[in-house]
């Protein structure tokens, strides 16, 4: 049997941005906001709702679909869907989700929506099995493989301290838009799979982060390309056992979603709903470092919803 949420939320989920006893607290508030208040970041905090419905809501606070996705542009929407496990146990990035994200991508014009994860677990298992091969399919967009060596290419990253260059999915370089809707959920080697960690899929090579410091690897990435956006299912994340899990209640129920550009706040926020401190997650600070983000939520436009 699941892990109920107010079971969980009472082993001490209050913090920064957090879920308490059917509300969002005072955790994600920011401070008074300065004169130019439309110049900030924003990010969406929204829970208890559908999974399509809190998406439709954090897009509408972002400014909608249409400021990410315009007539023609080819899209690039990048899961988690690493593991061959069904959707319940939380490993992957749940298929009702990317399914009606292809949709929205496709209703606001895009040329094409294409799907890929260099995954861990047989490919066509895990395509099959987490459910998102035929949602992707059924909403209209396209699946593609990242089992495949010849459609990645090299590249340089000159900013990189550890990684200095990588294989690159084709998809990453030469979509016109690239989302990024990872799960989030607990992970043995990285503390947490968020945004950040969930662009280890569109790399070759990922054995490489592991021997040559992760977190730093995970966060010079990200000095060669950040996500036009960046989504993350919250719905029921993994708090122990990740990145795979074993069993059902490895997973709680907190029913939300986090969405904004800012990759780093994001896995801020996201950090912090799954119980761990930010700093401890070296690849968030090592983003910031590099000026990717801002780990300051107060520095930022939090739209809090609740839709329940």
């Amino acid at each position: 049997m699941k892990t109920s949420r107010r079971d969980f939320l009472k082993t001490g989920l209050a913090l920064a941005a957090t879920v308490s006893a059917g509300r969002f607290t005072r955790a994600l508030a920011a401070d008074a906001p300065p004169a130019a208040p439309a110049a900030r970041t924003i990010l969406a905090a929204v829970r208890d709702g559908s999974r399509p419905a809190m998406l439709d809501r954090a897009l509408a606070e972002l400014g909608g679909i249409g400021r990410f996705v315009r007539p023609g542009q080819t899209v690039l929407i990048k899961p988690n869907i690493g593991w061959d496990v069904a959707p319940d146990l939380g490993a992957n990035t749940h298929p009702t989700l990317v399914g009606h994200l292809v949709q929205l991508c496709r209703d606001a014009g895009a040329k094409s929506v294409s799907v890929f994860d260099h995954t861990c677990d047989q490919w066509q298992r895990c395509y099959a099995n987490s459910g998102i091969e035929q949602a992707v399919r059924d909403a209209g967009g396209i699946v593609v493989t990242g089992d495949d060596h010849a459609l990645y290419r090299p590249v340089a990253i000159p900013r990189g301290v550890k990684l200095k260059s990588a294989e690159v999915h084709a998809l990453v370089l030469d979509s016109d838009v690239f989302i990024n809707v990872p799960v989030l959920k607990h992970h043995s080697g990285s503390l947490m799979t968020g945004a950040a960690k969930n662009l280890m899929g569109v790399v070759w090579d990922r054995r490489f982060y592991h021997r040559n410091d992760l977190h730093q690897c995970i966060a010079d990435f990200l000095t060669f390309k950040t996500p036009t956006l960046n989504i993350v299912d919250a719905y029921h994340p993994m708090v122990r056992n990740g990145p795979r899990g074993r069993a059902a209640d490895d997973v709680v129920e907190l029913r939300s979603l986090l969405a904004s550009t800012d990759i780093v706040a994001v896995d801020t926020a996201a950090a912090r709903l799954l119980n761990q401190d930010p700093a401890s997650i070296r690849h968030i600070g090592l983003a910031a470092a590099h000026g990717l983000g801002t780990t300051n939520l107060d520095a930022l436009d939090i739209r809090r919803v609740k839709l329940a």
